[in-house]
């Protein structure tokens, strides 16, 4: 069986240089959060090849990303980014940091190997007749009437179902480690082909859990660190980090 690789991607972006490109590209978020701003970075640098899904963690860690382009093509897109993107992204070496940082990502897994894992997620569900996104705690609530609901309780219930759908792992425990309602920067859907994408802020959960998964079909599991987990996965959430699972 033939398993497609994949490659772990860091960067160190530089956190001035890529608020000055963000705010000449009117990209800056009035929230805070970064997410759109390096989704277009990503693009302006890679191109279709554009690594996704990508956690940007902070300033002294950097971003990380999976990608099925090599180190080689990915290089090569770099070297020809534009130089205010290259050093926004921290694409080349400096005296701080060496650069873009490419190399192969594990593709084959034992059945049944736990492995510990932390995710940035946006735990919502669509509403079926509009597509709207929903807060997951809330539409529980809805759901229960005049029932208490520990919000941790329905998130992690949340990512457990999740996984279950995409398939490839399946959740041994988690727990919710961080938690914010964020606005998050994202542009509207053309009507027309003369009509403008319009940047809206939309509201919702962003949540970080840390715990432990099972694999479950080792092809499968390769496929969902490609994809990563839940919506947004374009925009710094859905990345998969996984370590060993201490004894």
């Amino acid at each position: 069986m033939s398993f497609e690789p994949i490659y772990m991607l860091h960067t160190q972006p530089d956190p001035q240089r890529l608020a000055t490109w963000a705010a000449r590209h009117r990209l800056l978020d009035k929230e805070g959060d970064l997410g759109y701003a390096l989704h277009a970075l990503l693009q302006a640098a890679f191109g279709e090849q554009a690594p996704q899904p990508f956690r940007y963690l902070d300033a002294e860690q950097g971003l990380l990303a999976y990608s099925r382009a090599g180190a080689a093509e990915l290089a090569q897109r770099a070297a020809l980014a534009a130089p205010d993107v290259s050093a926004a992204l921290g694409l080349g070496q400096t005296l701080h940091h060496g650069g873009l940082n490419v190399r192969p990502f594990p593709t084959q897994w034992a059945v049944g190997h736990e492995l510990g894992f932390e995710v940035r997620a946006r735990p919502i569900i669509r509403e079926g007749k509009t597509g709207r996104e929903r807060d997951a705690f809330l539409a529980a609530v809805e759901r229960a009437g005049a029932g208490e609901l520990d919000r941790s309780t329905v998130y992690v219930q949340w990512l457990r179902d999740l996984l279950a759908r995409q398939g490839g792992a399946e959740l041994i425990n988690a727990n919710l480690i961080r938690y914010q309602q964020l606005g998050v920067t994202r542009k509207s859907q053309r009507i027309g082909t003369d009509d403008k994408r319009r940047s809206q802020l939309v509201n919702g959960p962003d949540a970080v859990f840390a715990g432990r998964l099972r694999v479950l079909d080792s092809q499968a599991f390769a496929q969902l660190l490609a994809k990563g987990v839940g919506r947004h996965r374009a925009f710094g959430f859905g990345l998969l980090l996984l370590r060993p699972v201490r004894s």
